[in-house]
């Protein structure tokens, strides 16, 4: 076997399984709260739609939280950002813990703790991932990932399962202290493993407007992210139908008691968990597209299964298989965008593939919830089932791949900027102008590789892009971007790779023997 496809690769470097090991332990306690949150609500109401809407609670936050906490991983100190998170989050479940034993909490109740200490995970979550990657060369990091979301699935495999138990024998109230304990473990090991400091820069700093726009313009104007992106945000939103909609399937139609449901949603974990150790050699096998492919079919099948049979013995069955595929997709998912995103956006990446995955899910989740409420169980798991199945279309549009070394390793920018005074970080907008005089009837060849650089341009910080010809002189042509200030284009120029490079080598292959690039800058003054 591969080493390059080894789950255990990653495993013997010490940082990186000492991290492993404590976020399993918090992924289970986590687990075992939202398992605890939606079975306490089915017995306080009865309702589908607001057993559904504790799953938009836990993951909501990550809709409106993922970015603006990529920009403060990518910028601010993550070791304080992990450990204060971590802090409100463990007292916002002991006040939970304690409602719910002294018997005062209702609905309302439930659902505020759930999303405030669901706000808490998205915060530290990007700071955590990106953490995470830096113990690990870059060849590992497919497997490392593979690895977390291992530990994320075996956690709910295992945590609901504990969590039934002890909601069983002693109430919903331990379940949340035990939680909170899980928390504690997650902030030891951000001691002991710290994040590295961020690389010293004499660049003025991103603040968090700027820099959460410049994440999504990174993603808007990046192919190979947009597309993960998207197929992300379609895969979860129809996904999320099953996980919605499984203490429903449990209570109604298997007639499952608290621990019966917590075996439901360890059957999904275990496996995801055992799809784990082959994922690696399956994907090098078959190649991306072939095995999301085959994973929407088969979690199609899973969901109509859970839809149309009420036998117990044949749904654990089925939920095992449909863990496996739902692991499968959603780590090539992201393994792929962050393998694709270079050092200066990693986090807002790694957030935005958070945000497409569980922001989908918890919208998903009450759009299920409702559709299930009006029309039935069967009919909501088998539309999605119809919709999973359809997944495999998007391919064309929206291809995936991994991202190569030169996508993510910063280049050097090609000209010094030979200005006479240097503006101010905030001035601005400014225009950038640059000249090329080409050798005669090459214009198309030439137009074709310069508007290639357009996506590079727009992607790290301009707003706007143009190639003009000179009309006083056939073969000069001039390329024109504008950005919002001195300081964001400082960034730009930081941001380019080494595939940019290529870009531009290859446009500069075109210039009249002698002839040189030039390049003009202009802020603007009214």
């Amino acid at each position: 076997m591969n080493p390059a496809h080894s789950i255990w690769s990653p495993l013997r470097l010490p940082a990186f399984r000492g991290l492993w090991a404590s976020s399993g332990i918090y992924f289970i306690g986590n687990a075992m709260q939202a398992m605890a949150a939606s079975w306490l609500m089915v017995e306080l109401t009865g309702s589908s739609f607001l057993a559904a809407l504790v799953q938009t609670a836990v993951f909501l936050p990550m809709f409106l939280l993922s970015l603006p906490s990529g920009v403060l991983a990518d910028t601010t100190d993550r070791r304080r950002l992990i450990l204060s998170a971590l802090a409100v989050q463990a007292a916002t479940v002991v006040l939970l813990a304690l409602l719910v034993l002294a018997g005062v909490a209702g609905p309302a109740t439930l659902l505020f703790f759930t999303f405030v200490a669901g706000c808490c995970t998205a915060l530290f979550s990007p700071a955590w991932n990106s953490t995470v990657a830096d113990t690990v060369p870059r060849e590992d990091m497919p497997q490392a990932i593979t690895a977390m979301s291992m530990a994320w699935n075996g956690a709910r495999a295992l945590g609901p399962a504990l969590a039934g138990l002890v909601f069983a024998q002693l109430g919903a109230g331990w379940v949340f202290a035990l939680a909170v304990a899980s928390a504690f473990v997650m902030m030891q090991a951000i001691r002991r493993w710290p994040p590295k400091p961020h690389p010293q820069s004499r660049l003025p700093a991103e603040r968090l407007w700027g820099g959460t726009l410049s994440g999504l313009r990174f993603a808007r104007h990046s192919r190979i992210i947009l597309a993960q992106l998207l197929r992300t945000v379609a895969y979860s939103a129809t996904g999320s139908a099953l996980w919605a909609l499984l203490p429903v399937i449990g209570q109604r139609q298997l007639g499952l008691g608290a621990a019966g449901f917590g075996l439901l949603m360890a059957c999904l974990g275990t496996g995801a968990v055992a799809a784990g150790l082959v994922l690696g050699r399956v994907r090098a096998r078959i190649g991306l597209e072939a095995l999301v492919a085959g994973c929407c079919v088969i979690f199609a099948a899973v969901m109509a299964v859970a839809a149309l049979v009420p036998i117990p013995i044949v749904v654990y069955g089925a939920l095992v298989i449909g863990g496996a595929a739902w692991m499968a997709v959603m780590s090539t998912f992201n393994t792929a965008t962050q393998t694709s995103a270079p050092p200066w956006v990693r986090s807002r990446a790694a957030a935005l593939h958070t945000l497409s995955a569980l922001g989908s899910f918890a919208i998903g989740s009450a759009f299920w919830g409702a559709v299930s409420s009006l029309a039935g169980l069967s009919v909501a798991l088998c539309a999605a089932a119809v919709l999973m199945a359809a997944g495999p279309l998007l391919a064309r549009p929206f291809p995936l791949r991994m991202g190569e070394l030169g996508e993510v390793t910063p280049g050097t920018p090609w000209e010094e900027l030979f200005i006479v005074a240097e503006p101010k970080p905030e001035d601005g907008p400014v225009a950038v102008e640059i000249g090329y005089r080409i050798r005669q009837g090459e214009a198309d060849e030439f137009l074709n590789a310069v508007t290639l650089l357009r996506a590079p341009r727009r992607r790290d910080g301009a707003t706007f892009w143009r190639i003009y010809r000179d009309l006083a002189d056939s073969s000069r042509y001039v390329e024109r971007f504008i950005v919002t200030s001195w300081a964001e284009y400082l960034h730009q120029r930081a941001r380019a790779t080494m595939a940019d490079q290529q870009l531009e080598s290859r446009v500069r292959e075109f210039l009249l023997p002698g002839e040189s690039v030039t390049m003009q800058h202009y802020i603007a003054e009214r």
